[in-house]
């Protein structure tokens, strides 16, 4: 089996697992309890709190909320970020900040959606354009989990202060955090984050916060997480996204250039005439985007599995909105008919030059079949 859709999620790593398994099975108390053992393993979450943030923040101007997913992070920071004024985004958004967006539109809360270049990176311009006196919140996500469009959110960030010092500055880092080198700024008030997408367990996110940031609570009740997000935390879930962060972070540079590579050989090998590709130079290499023009991308994605290749059409939350086309991809300027046959192959540091020559020899023939078959 080939696997080319970690953008979706990835395996959990065996190495990091094995490290956190004792959280399971011995060090499974509460907290929050007041016993020994319990405060011991509060001090624990402590620690993987400030060993996340430091990765890519000081732990002296950032800390964390421990959540759920990506999701509910990006979902903190809309609902109790954006409570005034108007919000400004992007067509870009993955769907945890979309809909977020637009649940607040139908409570009466404005919002702006700014366009998207090509590549479906945000248009800079068009984006301040859209900020004002009355702007609360601006969300931009860092790494577009379709295309793979990286947006200079540190740029952004220092561009919307000096527009306006009071808006919030969120971003959905899920598909950047343990993958693209990068330091969060003290412009940038909010950065949401995910588990498994980096060889941690589903279940477990983060929304990184600045530390002089006053934020209401999103869940309610016992008081976890100074307050802001209650509920019993996921200890096993919270120590594997810690050292499964670490082993990341300290390879990112050399895992950076391997999948690099890996996608650039995917590009080389697919077929120029039979796939276009979306993903533009400037966007990360774990993601590439493209699309084969009259042949359906379920379709294909249905025959690659049959033959063991695992793939995407687009962002794996988006399927279940039973949408025909992508948003993102349409927001990017393509034709419904180009649309309609997107796929999306992406990479982890796990996947080997083999997976990817393979891959592209079988898309090449599944869609030069379907090809001569309508001609």
């Amino acid at each position: 089996m080939i696997y080319l859709d970690n953008a979706a999620t990835t395996k959990p790593d065996t190495e990091c697992l094995k490290a956190a398994e004792k959280y399971l099975n011995e060090e499974f108390y509460n907290p929050s309890a007041l016993y020994r053992d319990g405060y011991r393993i509060s001090k624990e979450l402590s620690s993987a709190r400030e060993n996340i943030v430091s990765l890519l923040a000081s732990p002296q101007h950032f800390d964390l909320i421990f959540t759920s997913c990506g999701t509910e992070a990006d979902n903190q920071a809309i609902f109790c970020g954006g409570r005034r004024g108007n919000i400004v985004t992007t067509f870009g958004e993955h769907s945890a900040v979309f809909s977020a967006v637009n649940e607040l539109r139908q409570r009466g809360t404005e919002v702006r959606f700014a366009a998207l270049n090509s590549d479906g990176s945000v248009n800079e311009e068009n984006l301040l354009k859209l900020i004002d006196d009355k702007t609360s919140l601006v969300s931009v996500i860092h790494v577009n989990n379709e295309t793979g469009a990286v947006n200079d959110v540190a740029k952004l960030a220092a561009s919307v202060k000096s527009k306006n010092k009071f808006t919030l500055f969120h971003s959905d880092g899920v598909q950047a955090f343990g993958k693209i080198p990068f330091r969060l700024t003290r412009d940038i008030d909010l950065y949401s984050v995910s588990a498994h997408k980096i060889g941690g367990m589903k279940g477990c996110g983060a929304l990184i916060k600045r530390k002089n940031l006053i934020l209401k609570p999103y869940i309610y009740g016992g008081g976890q997480e100074s307050g802001l997000r209650s509920g019993t935390e996921n200890v096993f879930g919270i120590k594997l996204f810690e050292y499964a962060s670490i082993k990341r972070y300290n390879n990112i540079s050399d895992n950076y250039e391997k999948v690099l590579f890996n996608r650039n050989l995917l590009i080389k090998n697919l077929n120029k005439s039979l796939f276009t590709k979306i993903s533009g130079a400037n966007s990360s290499p774990y993601i590439l985007s493209v699309y084969a023009e009259g042949v359906r991308g379920e379709t294909i994605l249905h025959e690659a599995d049959d033959r063991g290749l695992i793939i995407g059409t687009g962002s794996a939350c988006s399927s279940n909105e039973k949408k025909r086309y992508s948003r993102v991809i349409l927001a990017c300027g393509l034709s419904e008919n180009a649309a309609g046959g997107v796929l999306r192959l992406s990479l982890s540091p796990e996947t080997e030059q083999s997976d990817v020559l393979a891959a592209a020899e079988m898309l090449n023939e599944i869609v030069g079949n379907r090809k001569n078959m309508m001609a």
